[in-house]
């Protein structure tokens, strides 16, 4: 009877047990969508780093179910699609492509030049979203919270002819998809052409509808742009400044619990601290295995570099943007301008 009696005191203290709440967090997986084809430098460093670093940190509680290529949402829908969260959790934003709803991030791409390696463009967005609280309250009146920025490689000249002088395209044709671009390259006196983004640009450049490219180097290469137009003109100071925002829906994180979000952002300081060698020797792997296809690489000298920052007159086109910004009440896009300019300024005195 008394073993007895202890049985039941260890059963019934079991089942007591087992009926109180569980505490530990329970699994979560976050459904991501980007529109780029997993494999180049990004997409991998997305992946690779980015969120093996989050189930790490967060001991496995936390994991990504990942969609690429445009399978949940395009590039121009990511916006809306993570605004409402249903398709997708987090995901890939490029400001460029919603510039009604982002406006102020657009001014990123209003510099021709900027920062001159990998680490330098890291910093330079690190304290500009550090300091101006205006990027992320854009971002927060569109239902979304910012995780981690990724960035590009530099702009590319991609050219039919050799020797072009960047300064010098009077009458030339190009094709951009940027505003702030177009305006550069009609103050340089060339002739920027709108055509959708395929493998029939390359054709436009053989037949003489185009003569050049003003591009991402990686986009001209995926496109096989180097075979039609060879000369290419490039520097990592020659600066794209586009920004890729990766976020999450607003509603799912602040549903994160506490300890979740800490380790995003744990995960996401780490992610940031090896971006910037991920940069440069992207780009450093993309220049070889252009020239290796047959290209015919320039690294834009300084005073190139100054003559092209030159012959764009960027300031009269920021200028017109900020007045017509202010117009429709964005008070801020002057004050906005004038504190990254100022960054940028610091940023270049820093160089080595």
């Amino acid at each position: 009877m008394k073993h007895h009696g202890i049985s039941m005191l260890i059963l019934a203290t079991t089942l007591f047990f087992a009926a109180l709440p569980v505490t530990a967090s329970a699994e979560m997986t976050l459904r991501y969508t980007d529109h780029e084809p997993y494999g180049n430098m990004r997409t991998r460093f997305i992946k690779e780093v980015f969120f093996s670093a989050i189930e790490k940190e967060s001991q496995g509680r936390l994991k990504i179910d990942a969609h690429w290529n445009g399978e949940l949402s395009s590039s121009y829908d990511a916006l809306k699609t993570l605004n409402h969260g249903e398709k997708a959790d987090i995901g890939i934003v490029v400001p460029e492509y919603t510039a009604e709803q982002l406006p102020l991030h657009q001014i990123f791409k209003s510099f021709p030049v900027g920062p001159h390696n990998g680490n330098a463009q890291v910093d330079l967005f690190h304290r500009v979203f550090q300091q101006y609280p205006q990027f992320a309250n854009e971002l927060e009146r569109n239902n979304l919270v910012n995780l981690q920025f990724f960035l590009g490689y530099p702009v590319g000249f991609f050219n039919t002819k050799p020797d072009v002088k960047l300064n010098q395209l009077q009458g030339s044709k190009w094709r951009t998809a940027s505003f702030w671009h177009q305006s550069f390259l009609r103050h340089a006196g060339g002739v920027p052409l709108t055509m959708p983004w395929n493998d029939k640009i390359s054709d436009s450049l053989r037949n003489g509808q185009l003569d050049g490219l003003m591009v991402n180097l990686d986009s001209g290469y995926d496109i096989h742009a180097q075979r039609a137009a060879p000369f290419i003109q490039y520097s990592p100071s020659l600066w794209l400044g586009h920004v890729y925002l990766l976020v999450i829906n607003k509603n799912t994180w602040n549903a994160l619990e506490g300890q979740d979000k800490e380790a995003i952002r744990r995960a996401a300081a780490s992610t940031e601290k090896q971006l910037g060698a991920s940069l440069d020797s992207g780009l450093a792997s993309l220049a070889t295995t252009l020239e290796i296809e047959g290209a015919k690489l320039h690294l834009l000298s300084r005073n190139e570099l100054n003559e092209w920052r030159t012959v764009t007159r960027y300031q009269q086109v920021q200028t017109e943007w900020v007045a017509q910004q202010e117009s429709k009440g964005l008070k801020d896009a002057g004050m906005l301008m004038q504190g990254i300019a100022a960054l940028l300024e610091e940023n270049a005195r820093s160089k080595p």
